[in-house]
């Protein structure tokens, strides 16, 4: 049996950011969600003050990771281990074929990743964007029946609605946990979301536009008269 959902990102509190209580949610429901990491958040900002260098960081932010994906149910990790950073510069076909592998050995039926603008213009979440949607359309993931963007200003510039969202407010307590494990990010957690002891209603919502399903790009898009 495949595994129905499969999450991409670039960094260790990605999934966190944008889909811990979608995560807890598909796990609480039986299913076992998947997540692929394109680095080990080598370079993360303001990490190295629990560090002396990157490889310790980067080990440090993968049991992190660990944590973090006990608390939201989320039954497999794998990281690729490209430079934080720098995944603009690497060979986009070798982080492709990462994808790619990713998703035939789990049959992943639903892929998540970023928007094409990466939420915050990150070069590294374009980047894995991109390489999720090549994957997607190689003709080589046949499990895959959707793939979903994170809401982003890209895709309400294309004035595409949501498909997928899920109000925090009854999970934020586990999304904060998930999130407080990310502890060598504390400075950039706290600047997103203020105090993630308290309800944060300016990040209430996680969502998520179809921009893929059986074949068809942007199917809201293509169904529109």
């Amino acid at each position: 049996m495949g595994t129905q959902y499969g999450f991409v990102y670039a960094h260790p509190d990605d999934e966190t950011f944008l889909s811990g209580c979608l995560i807890r949610k598909y796990a609480d429901e039986g299913s076992r969600p998947a997540l692929l990491l394109a680095t080990r958040g080598d370079a993360g900002r303001h990490g190295l003050e629990r560090a002396a260098d990157k490889s310790e960081l980067a080990r440090l932010r993968e049991e992190e990771m660990n944590v973090a994906a006990e608390v939201l149910g989320i039954s497999i990790v794998e990281h690729l281990g490209f430079p934080d950073g720098q995944l603009a510069n690497i060979n986009f076909d070798e982080l492709v074929a990462g994808v790619i592998s990713f998703i035939q050995r789990y049959e992943i039926e639903n892929v998540f990743s970023f928007a094409e603008d990466g939420g915050n213009g990150h070069p590294d979440h374009v980047t894995i964007s991109k390489a999720s949607t090549a994957a997607v359309l190689s003709g080589k993931c046949p499990s895959v029946r959707r793939l979903y963007y994170a809401a982003s200003g890209f895709t309400q510039e294309r004035g595409l609605e949501p498909s997928i969202v899920v109000d925090t407010e009854s999970g934020w307590a586990v999304k904060a946990t998930a999130l407080k494990a990310h502890a060598t990010q504390h400075i950039a957690i706290a600047k997103y979301f203020g105090d993630v002891d308290v309800f944060s209603e300016a990040r209430r919502w996680e969502a998520f536009v179809l921009g893929w399903e059986n074949g068809v790009m942007w199917p809201e898009m293509a169904g529109r008269h």
